[in-house]
């Protein structure tokens, strides 16, 4: 069961709603209009210090951070 991204075209409101089924109806939480579009959202993931799919690297200083616990770090 999916989260996905979704915009109102009546009202401008951006939301995520968890979807059961591809033909269910999408109603804006805001207005209740049902003239909204499923956003397109791009996947990543982290993996180390950097986040595949983005190109953006961690930052902070838990980046090299192999504890569970981050406030050992100071992060």
């Amino acid at each position: 069961m999916p989260i996905y991204e979704y915009v109102c075209n009546s009202c401008g409101e951006e939301f995520e709603q968890l979807v059961f089924s591809s033909d269910k109806v999408i109603k804006c939480r805001k207005c209740g209009s049902t003239d909204t579009v499923k956003k397109m959202s791009m996947f990543a993931m982290k993996s180390g210090s950097s986040f595949r799919g983005t190109g953006k690297k961690a930052s902070g200083s838990c980046a090299g951070c192999t504890s569970t616990n981050c406030s050992s770090c100071g992060g």
